[in-house]
């Protein structure tokens, strides 16, 4: 295998009516002001890192941060479904204190099998992390070069648990912040997490 670099990176900050916290999963909720002046610095801190390709996800708060970095690079921006975010299913946009109100039962049994509990209607982060861990092993497999993967906060965890050899109960333990970047180096010795939850602020304006 050659040697290659992935950055691994989450979109920018997104449009909320609130600043109250929510499940947000595969709700398509577009880039703010702020995470598109996150996606700019991300561009400007891998203007020099030789990217091939840009993959992300479908949902449009990916696509805009790829689509951003990718600027006049003359790179293609790929969509893989696979890399949306975990599907929450009935409890998208949901509080959490909504949440812990109507069902409290559910929410303690979730928090105490944080891997593999399914929210009804939704996917569990195990599930999450087998459509998300063969997705990225089929972008390495049929890419060269180093290359950009826009994913969300839960996703990048998985892929990075599934990098560290960590179990999935771990996964938030690893800090995602809203337009970070992890790099990754893939040879023939395997992967080595180089950078994790790295962010370059903003320009100012």
């Amino acid at each position: 295998m050659e040697t290659r670099k992935v950055y691994l990176i989450r979109h920018g900050r997104i449009r909320l009516e609130d600043d109250q916290r929510r499940y947000i999963g595969q709700l398509d909720l577009p880039l703010s002001c702020d995470g598109v002046r996150q996606a700019e610095a991300l561009r400007h801190t891998l203007a020099k890192a030789a990217i091939t390709a840009v993959y992300c996800s479908d949902l449009i708060r990916s696509r805009q941060t790829a689509e951003i970095i990718a600027g006049d690079r003359g790179v293609n921006v790929r969509q893989r479904s696979e890399l949306r975010e975990i599907s929450l299913g009935e409890w998208e946009g949901c509080t959490f204190a909504d949440i812990i109100r109507r069902f409290p039962d559910e929410f303690r049994a979730r928090g105490a099998d944080i891997a593999y509990y399914r929210v009804p209607g939704g996917e569990s982060f195990a599930d999450c992390g087998l459509r998300a861990v063969a997705a990225f092993h089929d972008i390495l497999g049929t890419s060269a070069g180093n290359i950009a993967i826009v994913g969300h906060a839960g996703v990048n965890r998985l892929l990075l648990c599934h990098i560290l050899g960590l179990p999935l109960g771990n996964l938030f333990r690893l800090s995602q912040d809203y337009g970070c970047i992890n790099v990754i180096q893939c040879s023939d010795a395997g992967y080595q997490l180089q950078l994790a939850n790295f962010r370059q602020p903003p320009a100012a304006k």
